[in-house]
């Protein structure tokens, strides 16, 4: 695709692009790698036959997927140059795809995230990252990736967690409220095949009593929700500072057992939210395949289809992320489609 501009700025059809939700080094991340489900193809096979047949078996479930969408496997160790250089290929994929702004949830510990964001400050943002909210010293950790990294905000994933997104251990939501930053919690079936289906842990009905103690906490969830539609889109009702992301290939949608399409998805969460609660994403991670155009360009067709205004998809595919950053002095590229 030829880069389009506008007032001297990247655009997608008109619009400015911040995309919300992109993994830097999956397979360098000891928190993301444990859920590649046989994506790369060093995960480590286990020591038992079991556990190698079971890799093997979701590396071939991985590999049907990336033939379905036409992409290219993830490159071998043999083609990684280091952090510094796949940092400016994630530039270059920007640019060359009119995306103006990358937000990065998972890098491989705070401190690589730091270093990573100082390399791009122009066109990256990145959050804090962690396993469990409720381990010893994990509110300490994060109000250093805050105030001393310079991180803006948390992703979580609740099927890790060890206790129930409902504790009372509120140490962890005390630092986002004080610092006035977004917690993104991944919920549903997490990972690739072979990840977790369903735990006590992963259902975000659980989300309620703490969106309701800290309503200045905007919480972030990505892929709609997954499985949990019904929880969400109540949840929402419920709790104005919850929003969605439309973060991925959201394929989940096959695995239910009614029918139901990305189409759906738009139409119900816009027509019960509105586009200030939609924010896009593109879970975009390993190279050769780099920025997952196709997610972008399949949801911007969903929403025109859809008869949304050109300022209601403004939002959902930059200003709401904008706004969520804390992008010094951003607005879109055309005026006209300020908020």
């Amino acid at each position: 695709m030829k880069p389009t501009e506008l007032s001297g700025r990247p655009t997608v059809q008109g619009l400015s692009v911040v995309d919300f939700h992109v993994h830097f080094r999956m397979n360098h991340d000891e928190l993301t790698r444990s859920l590649a489900g046989g994506q790369f193809s060093d995960c480590g096979e286990g020591d038992s036959a079991g556990q190698r047949a079971v890799t093997t078996a979701t590396a071939a479930t991985s590999a049907r997927w990336r033939r379905s969408w036409d992409f290219a496997d993830p490159e071998g160790a043999e083609h990684d140059h280091g952090w510094q250089a796949e940092a400016d290929r994630w530039v270059a994929e920007l640019s060359a795809h009119s995306v103006e702004h990358a937000n990065f949830v998972t890098a491989g510990g705070d401190a690589k995230m730091h270093e990573l964001v100082a390399h791009a400050p122009h066109r990256f943002t990145g959050m804090a990252a962690m396993k469990d909210p409720y381990a010893p010293g994990a509110a300490q950790a994060f109000e250093t990736a805050i105030v001393e990294h310079g991180l803006v905000g948390l992703k979580l994933f609740a099927p890790l967690m060890s206790e129930r997104i409902d504790s009372t251990d509120d140490a962890v939501w005390r630092v986002a409220a004080r610092n006035g930053v977004p917690i993104v919690i991944h919920f549903g079936h997490c990972g690739s095949a072979g990840g977790i289906a369903h735990n006590e842990f992963s259902n975000p009905a659980w989300l309620e009593a703490v969106a309701k103690r800290y309503p200045e906490i905007t919480f972030v969830i990505p892929h709609f929700g997954i499985q949990h539609v019904q929880e969400v889109l109540f949840l929402m009702w419920a709790c104005p500072n919850v929003v969605v992301d439309t973060s991925g290939s959201n394929q989940w949608v096959r695995y239910m057992a009614s029918k139901l399409t990305l189409d759906d998805l738009f139409r119900r969460f816009y027509e019960t939210m509105g586009s200030e609660r939609i924010v896009f994403g593109s879970d975009s991670s390993w190279f050769p395949r780099g920025f997952a155009r196709r997610y972008l360009v399949d949801q911007l067709r969903i929403c025109w289809e859809m008869g949304m205004t050109p300022s209601d998809l403004q939002n959902i595919f930059g200003a709401n992320a904008a706004r969520l950053l804390k992008i010094d002095g951003w607005m879109p590229a055309d005026p006209s489609l300020s908020a």
